[in-house]
């Protein structure tokens, strides 16, 4: 049944319950193979990133509980680790040198014109005071800086899998209805989706806002353009809480079947493997 997930937060950044819970939790579901990908360290402190002080022993704790549970579960380590600018992204040496299984590469941050770095990923609401407070209430600026941002991600590597692409349309719609039907917005959409598959890079459909706000990021609306460009996907629920492990991942795999794509991809004894959707 697919059982799987690569993306989750645990208490040494933002998530809500130490490592061993969700890896126990996913245990109890009947998960094949659990990956933990905390916030990756910035430059500066944050209320929801690892110290980079605590990477050593984020990654020995990964390694006493992969030992502890071996033959139950397969489980990996990760980073979801921002593109900030070129000094500050997936593709720097610091990151490569990881002992990491995969890396998944995320936009959260834009800097305003007065180079202030400016948190886009938070509700909807403060979304708007923001585009307001620092971008002049322009969204199609803000959302085209948004998407140069995954494209200079996408060209300088250093990551596996993009995560929650496109998962600024739902804030932005709600300050422009209907922005995502725009044809500026549609090519920027395109031209993003085009350099993944040219990169050879992965897609997650992210799954944390699903039964919240109704939508996946990517939402269905692109899932016509993920198999026309033959991108491959993996089903993730961004899990904040060991509850929410598997929060959303039946419909994303249904959704992803409807769209005509048969098929995820899958962590099996350490390689990325294509197998059919099940569900």
């Amino acid at each position: 049944m697919n059982l799987t997930n690569y993306h989750s937060h645990t208490s040494f950044c933002d998530g809500r319950a130490p490592m061993e819970d969700f890896v126990k939790e996913a245990i109890r579901q009947g998960f094949t193979s659990y990956g933990i990908s905390s916030h990756a360290p910035l430059p500066f402190p944050t209320h929801w990133t690892m110290k980079k002080e605590d990477v050593e022993s984020y990654l020995e704790e990964f390694r006493s509980l992969k030992n502890e549970y071996q033959g139950r579960i397969e489980l990996y380590i990760g980073l979801e680790i921002d593109y900030l600018d070129e000094y500050s992204n997936p593709s720097i040496e610091y990151f490569r040198n990881l002992p990491l299984d995969y890396r998944i590469g995320s936009v959260h941050l834009l800097k305003d014109d007065k180079g202030e770095i400016v948190d886009v990923d938070c509700s909807k609401e403060v979304f708007k005071e923001r585009l307001d407070n620092h971008f002049h209430s322009d969204v199609k600026a803000t959302v085209l800086a948004y998407f140069s941002k995954l494209m200079s991600m996408a060209e300088l590597g250093g990551f596996d899998i993009v995560g929650h692409a496109d998962k600024i349309a739902y804030n932005a719609s709600f300050c422009q209805p209907n922005v995502s039907e725009q044809s500026w917005y549609k090519q920027a959409q395109r031209d993003l989706f085009a350099f993944i598959s040219e990169k050879g890079y992965m897609m997650e459909v992210n799954t944390k806002a699903y039964h919240k706000l109704g939508v996946f990021y990517p939402d269905t609306t692109c899932f016509s353009l993920i198999k026309e460009m033959h991108i491959p996907v993996l089903v993730n629920s961004d899990s904040h809480y060991p509850e929410l492990v598997n929060d959303g991942r039946i419909e994303a795999l249904q959704a992803l079947k409807t769209a005509g794509i048969n098929m995820v991809m899958e962590l099996i004894a350490g390689k990325w493997q294509e197998n059919p959707i099940l569900v």
